[in-house]
């Protein structure tokens, strides 16, 4: 098991650096962000004077190396249109984010889970065809459709949710299901498939024929069984959000996190915001990528057993 995780730190490792690199030269590529700081009438006189301030005068390789030089210091460089420490920028931005990932995850396992298993246990009924109907159409309809559908029934018709920001409770109800809509189609048909594989095995049988509760049996052997393939797929799904699934959401409620963050500074040009942010996240899709990988190994035995061999 400590081979199979220092293995995965090195892929980690490796793939960060290598995104970190991407992500440099392909923010430069997005064009000047002189024009979009000062905009129209700028001398071209003061035009020098503005790219020497912000050194982007200097080769691409000097400015690279600055820009590692960022990750000692702590302060990944100033924001060209806030002029503050982008750490410190993404750090106010982190928080809402959270605020807004952890309770769609919550919701997407508190349903779909439940969903998964009773689309499963009655598949010739018409539960599990009313489940997976309703599954298939989540999955189909993208999550700005959705948004956009209830702010104009919720919000401006009933006037019932507020649509701008975090200030209460109210806020979060809106992108909350949006953002955990689609996962929670996903993971419901995911989950209905993983329990069909393992409802017809021997070991299910064997725990009827003991004379245990039918929800003991399909709780206590059959989801544990087919956990190990809904693990996976419920690490994917948060990678996912945490990479891109949000910033649509953020940017249609004016939501303060990192994905309403990566929209502006790429509108604007502010390329260390834009960067730093993009590397934030691609840090958290890896970790979750790896505490998955992780996770998967410790729950299969198979591969405990083939590491030990």
């Amino acid at each position: 098991m400590a081979i199979h995780a220092l293995e995965v730190l090195l892929r980690m490792a490796l793939t960060f650096a290598v995104i970190v690199t991407l992500v440099f030269f392909a923010t430069r590529l997005s064009g000047s962000p002189i024009d979009f700081i000062v905009g129209e009438g700028l001398t071209s006189e003061d035009r020098e004077i503005l790219i020497r301030y912000y050194a982007l005068d200097r080769s691409w390789w000097e400015q690279y190396r600055a820009f590692l030089m960022g990750f000692v210091d702590g302060q990944f460089g100033m924001s060209f249109v806030e002029r503050r420490p982008v750490s410190a920028i993404v750090a106010d931005r982190l928080w809402p984010s959270l605020q807004l990932l952890l309770p769609a995850i919550g919701l997407t396992l508190a349903v779909a889970l439940p969903l998964g298993i009773l689309a499963a246990v009655y598949r010739t009924s018409w539960i599990g065809s009313a489940i997976m109907s309703v599954a298939f159409l989540g999955y189909a309809v993208p999550n700005f459709v959705l948004a956009v559908f209830m702010i104009l029934v919720l919000a401006y018709t009933l006037d019932w949710l507020p649509v701008v920001g975090n200030g209460t409770a109210l806020h979060f109800i809106m992108p909350t299901i949006t953002l955990a809509a689609g996962l929670i189609a996903a993971l419901t048909r995911f989950t209905r498939n993983a329990m069909l594989d393992v409802l017809g095995q021997d070991y299910m049988r064997t725990a009827r024929a003991k004379g245990l509760a039918e929800h003991e049996v399909i709780l206590g052997h059959g989801l544990r069984n087919a956990s190990i393939t809904i693990l996976s797929v419920v690490g994917l799904q948060i990678a996912g959000l945490a990479a891109a699934g949000s910033v649509v959401v953020e940017s249609i409620f004016a939501w303060p996190g990192i994905g309403d963050l990566l929209v502006r500074s790429a509108m604007r040009r502010d390329y260390p915001v834009l960067q730093f942010g993009v590397l934030t996240v691609a840090l958290a899709v890896l970790v979750v990528n790896a505490l998955v990988d992780l996770a998967y190994a410790w729950a299969d035995p198979r591969l405990r057993q083939a590491e030990a061999a």
